[in-house]
């Protein structure tokens, strides 16, 4: 069990090695939810994740005698990026083992970090035992991504930053993977404040904290966006911490973490991964829960592929109504295309795609049917669209 004492040490070594990460009000957002929310920025460290912390803490810690042996981790994302990077800048050898699948750009940002990269295995259990078989046989040192005293109590000194800018702050919203970050807030939290509410969030598939807490089997499968909090079997020492400190674990679905991080992206002009926009999904999906409180939220990291990013955008505007798509039928005459494209420019759609079917043996021969998606305002003025084709002799389909 870690002490406050343990995050406050952690605090003072990375101090001149960390940046300060800001920790603003978004206006926006507390209009939207009615609680005053803060959002604490760790997308801003250099490798855009908290894990610089926890990571730097564990190297500090060590030995001249374990520096110069080095150190081994096991990671397919921010925790690999955050050991390779401060390892590399204090001199101490880094042998990060990857699954197989890996992303080449996560593997190359890695080794661009000066680490040794190991491809092995298909799972990240079997890139853990891999990890555990070199730490070993040559006498590294092995850094845990969340399970370790010292890289909780570094995840930790992000609690006392949001706290020495905002004392009075009511709850504070964290992502929950193996329990690291949480683990590392709540103690330094509580310590700080002890009537503070610090409340963890889950993706909905993968809810292995919350069983773990409630003594149930472990549960944890399917495909998520928050993948950096998709873990199948959280941390024994991080279990207990949270058991002891943490207030309530919410789950929340896929769509909700969808819409966080693309108004992230709309609002504050931020990239947010999935799993950083996990407490902001929460606060939408609870607003009751967090209103007229002083609540601050961890955007715990904003490294996204770049396509997922832009289906998520998408994907947010079809919600949003400002993407639609509309099958018709239409009588397989000329100019029947030009009438439906009339009615959409007339009320200011801005055409995106037409997929004209004619040959189709689904249709009767005297039959065509487009498939047209355009972009509109907002939701109620598609409304006015689709009504105006109805008013034109169409029966516009919504997709």
């Amino acid at each position: 069990m870690i002490e406050i004492e343990d995050v406050r040490a952690a605090a003072a070594r990375l101090a001149p090695r960390l940046r300060l990460t800001p920790f603003l009000q978004s206006h926006v957002l507390s209009e939207m939810t009615g609680a005053q929310v803060m959002v604490k920025f760790e997308n801003h460290q250099f490798t855009a994740s908290f894990k610089e912390r926890g990571a730097l803490n564990k190297l500090l810690t060590l030995s001249d005698a374990q520096r110069a042996r080095g150190v081994c981790a096991m990671s397919a994302g921010n925790h690999a990026q955050g050991v390779a990077y401060h390892a590399k800048l204090l001199g101490v050898p880094a042998t990060i083992v990857m699954p197989a699948g890996t992303p080449t750009v996560k593997v190359e940002h890695t080794r661009a970090h000066g680490a040794t990269v190991v491809l092995a295995g298909e799972t990240l259990a079997e890139a853990n035992a891999e990890a555990l078989r070199i730490t070993e046989e040559r006498g590294l040192v092995f850094i845990h991504p969340f399970d370790d005293p010292d890289v909780m109590a570094g995840q930790g000194t992000v609690a006392l930053e949001m706290l020495d800018a905002v004392p009075d702050l009511d709850a504070i919203v964290v992502p929950i993977g193996g329990g690291g970050l949480i683990s590392g807030v709540a103690t330094a939290a509580k310590g700080v404040s002890p009537g503070i509410e610090v409340v963890g969030v889950q993706a909905a598939c993968y809810p292995s904290m919350l069983c773990a807490l409630r003594d149930e089997p472990l549960q944890g499968g399917g495909n998520t966006i928050a993948e950096g909090i998709a873990v199948k079997y959280p941390g024994k020492l991080t279990t207990e911490v949270i058991r002891a400190r943490v207030d309530e674990v919410l789950l929340v679905e896929e769509p909700q973490l969808e819409a966080a991080v693309a108004l992230y992206l709309f609002v504050e002009k931020t990239v947010a991964e999935g799993a950083g926009a996990a407490p902001l999904a929460a606060l939408l999906a609870r607003p009751g829960k967090f209103r007229g409180r002083k609540v601050g939220l961890i955007l715990s990291g904003g490294n996204i592929d770049p396509r997922l990013l832009a289906q998520v955008i998408t994907r947010q505007l079809i919600r949003e109504g400002r993407i639609v798509t509309l099958r018709i039928p239409l009588n397989d005459r000329p100019g029947g295309l030009a009438k439906v494209t009339a009615v959409l420019r007339d009320f200011g759609a801005n055409i995106i795609e037409i997929q004209h079917h004619r040959t189709l043996l689904a249709l009767p021969a005297k039959e065509a049917s487009i498939e047209i998606t355009f972009e509109t305002r907002e939701r109620e003025h598609a409304h006015t669209i689709v009504d105006a084709l109805r008013a034109a002799g169409f029966l516009p389909v919504i997709v």
